[in-house]
């Protein structure tokens, strides 16, 4: 972590966490537990634990907050936390679900988020310096959802420089790494949320995925992450790197946890000018209500399975052979071809004109080679992606016409170590896509929802990841089979080395 990132990641001091785990709670609050006891709780077991009274809202802050102040330094996971408000939140919490005013599953529960979601009067940097100074008077639609929910917000989590990379390596608050292994990178763009939840530093955490950033570091990190299917999620408060791509979705420790998650953030938003009129379904009731045994699976061969690292390809070899006992059949199925598109490098050039035609120098080097490609797309090749795009997202229904899911491996390869994120960028300037991001991207432009949950680690221990995806709003199969396959194994129950 910078020097810089050391003297502002916290809003308190660890005198204040301290004081505020003596402070006496309401009469009806338990005995105190070991903050070791609650860390490792999923967010569905907090949650129940908060509602029955048997752990409170103060407990499980503060021990987020303990953990917090041991492991950022070293993970560099949060950029800002707000202590004090997160604190002051929870007792009111407390207050309430002693009252009898328990508002549901989140209330009480420590969440984060990406430094991109924006946050009144919390700085919202982007993990940029162009943004260092950027206090937002709004909250983003997303954050509005959870405080009325009663989450406890613990603060904003380090990603790559504006959602432009896959390895949270190009940031001006320095790299995030990887809880399994400090030396590898957490993945990108969404790498902080990753190492947050994988590491017990929060419940879980919002990201955003326009090629493949919830998944990707869900997948690095040993997490289960959700993209939804396009415009089921608000974006607006959000800072965009593609509006046509952008995607906002929960990481988690479980795949219930995401559904509980998603429950509140999902839905209509007027105010969105990409979000779809859909009534979200109650997504945990329909994960277990849903019959898997009648599941039609589809498996991509092309590409999606091509030049997979082997031991990748073994563990999901295991995968398909676990999901085989739970489904009905599988079969394999071609998806509608695609090009990479100039959409998202023109759109983030758009919004980014006006800051990066004064201060160029403020961007990390790639992302700033990155908006000087995006410059030179012409508004006919532009106009032409959007078209393909739409194109895309109807013709891609066709393949559901034969089997319910699709599944592929996550990413092609592990994560590099942080060295070689910080040397090699990856992703050619001119356009293209990361190999970590091969087997994501294509669901972004699809707009459909896409998850990925643990099938196994390497030798090395390093996570691996399997990626669910289904038809549009066909979120609650995604879920139902990913839990049915989480249930089925163990790899989630695993907890980092640190």
């Amino acid at each position: 972590m910078t020097d810089y990132g050391r003297r502002n990641f916290l809003q308190m001091t660890a005198g204040a966490i301290a004081a505020a785990a003596t402070r006496r709670p309401v009469d009806t609050a338990p005995p105190q537990r070991r903050s070791d006891e609650l860390f490792e709780l999923s967010l569905a077991r907090a949650s129940d634990l908060v509602r029955t009274r048997k752990a409170s809202p103060v407990e499980l802050t503060t021990a987020c907050l303990t953990r917090i102040d041991r492991l950022n330094p070293v993970l560099n996971a949060f950029i800002t936390v707000t202590g004090e408000q997160a604190l002051a939140d929870a007792r009111a919490a407390e207050r309430e679900i002693a009252g009898g005013k328990w508002r549901g599953p989140l209330h009480g529960i420590p969440l984060a988020l990406k430094d991109l979601f924006d946050t009144a009067g919390v700085r919202t940097t982007a993990a940029s310096a162009v943004f260092a100074d950027r206090i937002p008077s709004e909250d983003a639609e997303v954050v509005r959802r959870l405080k009325t929910a009663g989450a406890v917000i613990l603060g904003k989590l380090n990603m790559h420089e504006f959602a432009y990379g896959d390895t949270s390596a190009q940031s001006h608050y320095g790299p995030v790494r990887n809880p399994w292994n400090r030396d590898h990178a957490a993945g990108g763009s969404s790498g902080g949320s990753a190492a947050a939840v994988a590491g017990g530093l929060c419940y879980g955490a919002l990201g955003s995925d326009t090629g493949g950033s919830i998944r990707e570091p869900a997948a690095y990190c040993g997490i289960a992450g959700l993209k939804p299917t396009y415009g089921l999620v608000s974006t607006r408060g959000v800072v965009p790197l593609s509006w046509s791509l952008d995607h906002v979705g929960p990481m988690c420790r479980t795949v219930g946890d995401t559904a509980i998650l998603l429950q509140q953030i999902a839905g209509y938003d007027p105010l969105d000018t990409n979000s779809i009129s859909a009534a979200p379904p109650d997504y945990a009731k329909g994960m277990q209500q849903r019959k898997i045994s009648t599941l039609r699976l589809g498996i991509p061969r092309a590409v999606f399975y091509e030049g997979l690292d082997p031991e990748i390809e073994q563990a999901v070899n295991g995968a398909l052979e676990v999901l085989g006992r739970l489904t009905a059949s599988s079969r394999d199925v071609q998806l509608p071809p695609y090009k990479t598109l100039p959409v998202v490098g023109a759109e983030a050039y758009a919004f980014h004109a006006q800051y990066f035609t004064k201060t160029p120098e403020l961007y990390q080097p790639m992302t700033r080679r990155r908006l000087e490609a995006g410059s030179a797309v012409t508004a006919a090749a532009y106009i032409e992606g959007r078209r393909e795009l739409d194109r895309l997202r109807r013709a891609v229904g066709a393949v559901f016409s034969t089997v319910d899911l699709l599944i592929t491996p996550t990413t092609p390869v592990l994560p590099p170590t942080v060295r070689d994120a910080i040397n090699d960028p990856g992703t050619p300037p001119a356009g293209g896509v990361a190999p970590s991001l091969r087997n994501t991207q294509p669901f972004d432009i699809y707009g459909l929802p896409s998850i990925s949950i643990p099938c196994g680690f390497s030798r090395s221990g390093l996570p691996i990841g399997l990626e669910i995806s289904g038809p549009r709003l066909g979120e609650p199969a995604v879920l139902a089979l990913a839990d049915a396959y989480e249930r089925a194994t163990e790899w989630h129950r695993r907890i980092p080395p640190i």
